[in-house]
């Protein structure tokens, strides 16, 4: 089964040939080798690149273990290039496994790697990809180990406008499935609950924790695995490490620091298993700091860490509605906005939440995710924030379902679910 990823093949299209790194980034599992092995090798193919002037090196393949070394990396590719007149494009998969547990944890330690990729882009006629499970691989100084020839192309788990046509189902029952299993494409292979289930369990303990126990260096996994599922039961709340640890302490586990904290949930974006939305005030024009809200990459391996038990469809969908703005390229915040309302005769001071503010260069959106609008009180509920916003960006509410398209009086946009997601010009309508 081939699934279209035309929005990333698009963007390694664009960059073919650019000067730069193409640096493929993501979670495990969410598509990256088949994107640049599968993809982006046929189209190279198609257009005449000659098989033996593509050089692949997946280096979490035993069978390409030796190349793990940088030095003889580097030398393999160097016999593979036999013309200097000839252009040759070399992918290397899993690319961290180059960079040693000293070399990743120590700054101070150069990045051997780094120098092998900057000595491949001293080739004129050689055009470098590599991909990378951990943004520590990035994060490290690349930019300054590059100099500013590293160009990167983040990859998510399927979008739902990926997973709906290769699921084969009627969009409600697409929707309720990617809701439930998430978009990591390997899901939609497997045949029945139970497999699905248990794929979903075995990637969250067998690769995602233990690879990053194992690249931490972490002692405590079981306060690291709790850490997951408090974040999972609070995906659309606001949270910091503070109140984290005060759930810790809660439940009689206080040996986990703040400051221990603090580095978890870094680790976890790190690894992209969660993404972090800050708080933006609207009329005040900053940054507020936290708490913030985290999200999770995928849904299906959320639900699998709490046993699929909190499966509360109107955290799931916003977060749903985060994911797909991500994947469309936005920058996204959460936004607040301050008023005044009178109770009990006094003019008290209200912060309102906008779900989502998003922008893309000087494009901006204000959108709300609204699971249901049964009465007028719930409409004038979820429009509160946006019609207190003072200036004339597009402000949308996403409904649950199948809702027609329409605008009200105060230019305020509602739109089904479904349009929403698979009309890639949704925010224009």
């Amino acid at each position: 089964m081939e699934i279209k990823r035309d929005i990333y093949l698009n963007r390694l299209i664009k960059r073919k040939n650019n000067g730069l790194i193409k640096i493929i980034t993501g979670i495990r599992r969410c598509g990256k080798s088949y994107l640049l092995f599968k993809l982006f090798y046929d189209h190279l193919i198609n257009l005449g690149v000659p098989e033996d002037n593509i050089i692949a090196i997946p280096l979490d393949d035993y069978d390409y273990a030796a190349y793990c070394d940088p030095h003889k990396l580097y030398e393999y590719i160097k016999d593979r290039i036999k013309d200097s007149k000839q252009n040759y494009y070399v992918f290397i998969d899993e690319a961290q496994y180059a960079i040693s547990k000293e070399e990743m944890k120590n700054p101070n330690i150069p990045i051997r790697l780094y120098g092998v990729l900057n000595g491949l882009l001293r080739k004129r006629n050689v055009d470098v990809y590599v991909t990378g499970s951990n943004s520590k691989f990035l994060s490290s100084d690349i930019m300054t180990e590059f100099r500013g020839r590293g160009d990167e192309v983040h990859i998510a788990p399927l979008s739902f406008s990926e997973f709906y046509p290769a699921s084969g189902k009627e969009s409600q029952d697409a929707w309720k499935d990617y809701l439930y299993y998430g978009g990591l494409p390997h899901i939609l292979e497997e045949p029945d609950i139970e497999s699905k289930n248990s794929y979903l369990e075995r990637l969250n303990r067998e690769i995602y924790l233990k690879d990053i126990v194992e690249r931490y260096g972490i002692r405590d996994e079981a306060g690291m695995e709790d850490l997951m599922k408090i974040l999972a039961s609070d995906i659309g709340s606001l949270t910091n490490a503070q109140k984290v640890s005060d759930t810790f302490n809660s439940k009689g586990n206080k040996g986990i620091t703040m400051p221990t904290i603090s580095s978890y949930l870094a680790y976890l974006q790190e690894s992209f298993i969660i993404q972090k939305a800050d708080r933006y005030d609207i009329k005040g024009r900053k940054y507020i700091g936290t708490p913030s809200k985290y999200y999770y990459t995928d849904l299906g391996l959320r639900n699998s860490l709490l046993n699929f038990r909190q499966y509360e469809e109107t955290h799931l969908m916003e977060n749903a509605i985060y994911n797909e703005l991500i994947y469309r390229g936005f920058n996204v915040d959460v936004g607040v906005v301050e008023t005044r309302i009178s109770e009990n005769g006094k003019s008290i001071r209200k912060h309102l939440e906008v779900d989502f503010v998003i922008n893309r260069g000087s494009v901006r959106y204000y959108i709300q995710s609204a699971f249901a609008l049964p009465t007028q009180e719930k409409k004038d509920q979820e429009q509160a924030s946006l019609i207190r916003i003072p200036d004339s960006f597009k402000k949308i509410i996403v409904v649950n379902g199948t809702s027609p398209l329409w605008r009200n009086e105060q230019g305020i946009t509602f739109m089904g679910l479904y349009d929403f997601f698979l009309n890639e010009n949704s925010l224009n309508m």
